[in-house]
């Protein structure tokens, strides 16, 4: 029923927004097809590394629906153009298109170099302060997309003053001047 699809959509929806709004980084490691929803999941993600040998696919109107629950992400990740594209066509593309169009960062022919990739990309995130994380997630949410104007600079003038005067942020310096470690990596 539509009542029943709807719940199912919103659940959906919350998934993609709790990834998507998650105050820790995410990483998506794709090692097979993303078709369909599975799009929106990569899409959420802060991060995404790809096998050479995963394909991807919009693939809605194959079924005579479309990807509305995910569209936000996917456009977000892809751009409107590409999305016009493959969202009408429901075209299979490869991990090397995936990649121009900015929907994974990197792409792998093997799973080790993938592996490799991901704990690279695991080790940084770990050597950067948490509450910098967490402001940095909301930093990039605030700002996209957003005209540069009085307001956005007021917000992001504010936003690394309060991370500055953190103490995690004060640390962080402190360690960058006394060239040690700051007390997060410990």
């Amino acid at each position: 029923s539509r009542e029943q699809n709807l719940q199912d959509a919103s659940e959906l929806a919350r998934m993609l927004a709790a990834i998507d709004l998650c105050p820790k980084p995410t990483i998506a490691r794709i090692q097979g097809d993303v078709y369909a929803g599975g799009m929106g999941l990569v899409a959420t993600c802060d991060m995404a590394v790809s096998l050479s040998s995963a394909g991807f696919c919009l693939s809605e109107v194959k079924l005579g629906l479309i990807p509305a629950t995910i569209s936000p992400y996917v456009m977000r990740a892809m751009g409107a153009r590409a999305s016009h594209r493959y969202f009408l066509t429901a075209e299979r593309f490869d991990a090397a298109q995936a990649l121009r169009l900015g929907l994974v960062h990197e792409v792998f022919d093997t799973e080790t170099a993938l592996d490799d990739c991901v704990a690279t990309l695991c080790q940084a995130l770990v050597a950067a302060s948490p509450n910098a994380l967490r402001a940095c997630k909301d930093l990039l949410h605030d700002v996209a997309g957003r005209e540069i104007n009085a307001d956005l600079i007021e917000r992001t003038v504010a936003g690394i003053a309060d991370i500055r005067a953190s103490a995690e942020g004060k640390e962080g310096v402190q360690s960058f001047l006394q060239k040690r470690k700051p007390n997060w990596q410990e």
